[in-house]
């Protein structure tokens, strides 16, 4: 382990009460640290492993004493300190380690076993770790960590405001024609409306929900409600600007023209069919959120 002293992390999200359960008989407290790693206790993955010891190194020893690889070895080496709250208060700093390490560490006892090199005495180590890694792969350790923890819900929207900020601007910008007048004329070529109209600066009403459904429902998750919630309606029922004008310049305009773009020629593949155009655009710009195709009715029409 290094000398080198380090921060002692807090653990933010904690499965204390709901440990995690794997192959319906291991359970492992786990955590979301500060940094948001997701770690194992290591008293919890010694008992595990079917350890009823008070040692906290017996795991560690048992690691080094059967020629693991060099990855587990310098893994092993490094436990995470950190810090436990609950509702007594701050809990007296524990060790433990990334919960992909641990199933590094179940694949490194079935594999030693089946080249033959695991000790008689520790074979019953690999009958665990084989239920533990059928019952849960190196990939989805993560998620099964994040819905014990309760991390699952506030990761969600944490990554989305952290989406945002790579997508929005802080203010609202100035205005700028970002719809080119070929995404309007598609729309009134395939609903047979006269383009004069638009030409007067007279939109029908319904234009604005074609908007929000074919652009802002499908461009990224959550941006929709997103720009209303920062653009919200006066007493007359106006939002104070448009809601593109909330997109910067590095993601969100670019991100803007391209879907523009890609509507545009869904539109002209449909052969001027509005509803060839609505399942072509459900099929390749779903809503984020949808996962099948939605029929929509005549009051599309």
């Amino acid at each position: 382990m290094s000398n080198i002293a380090k921060k002692i992390l807090t653990a933010q999200f904690s499965s204390d009460k709901t440990p995690l359960l794997l192959g319906g008989e291991v359970e492992l407290p786990c955590y979301v640290l500060e940094n948001k790693k997701r770690v194992l206790s290591l008293r919890g993955m010694q008992k595990a492993f079917g350890y009823k010891g008070s040692s906290g190194d017996w795991l560690k020893k048992v690691i080094l004493s059967n020629g693991f690889s060099s990855e587990i070895l310098a893994g092993i080496n490094e436990p995470i300190k950190f810090k436990r709250i609950d509702a007594g208060g701050t809990q007296p700093a524990t060790y433990g380690y990334e919960a992909t390490l641990f199933i590094d560490i179940c694949n490194g006892f079935i594999d030693l076993k089946n080249a033959g090199n695991l000790k008689p005495r520790y074979l019953f180590l690999a009958e665990r770790a084989d239920i533990i890694v059928r019952a849960s792969a190196k990939v989805g350790i993560i998620a099964l960590v994040d819905e014990a923890t309760g991390y699952q819900e506030y990761r969600a929207k944490n990554d989305l405001r952290e989406y945002f900020a790579k997508f929005l601007m802080d203010e609202l910008g100035k205005w700028t024609k970002r719809f080119p007048d070929e995404f309007f004329e598609t729309i009134y070529k395939m609903k047979g409306w006269d383009w004069n109209i638009a030409n007067k600066g007279k939109n029908p009403s319904v234009m604005g929900h074609y908007i929000n459904n074919f652009v802002y429902s499908r461009i990224a998750p959550g941006i929709l409600e997103e720009l209303k919630s920062r653009t919200p309606k006066d007493e007359q029922g106006n939002r104070k600007g448009k809601l593109h004008q909330w997109f910067n310049e590095d993601v969100g305009h670019p991100k803007l023209q391209e879907h523009l773009a890609s509507v545009i020629a869904l539109g002209k593949a449909s052969g001027g069919n509005w509803r060839n155009f609505q399942r072509l655009i459900n099929r390749a710009l779903p809503k984020y959120g949808h996962t099948i195709e939605i029929a929509y009715d005549d009051m599309m029409e």
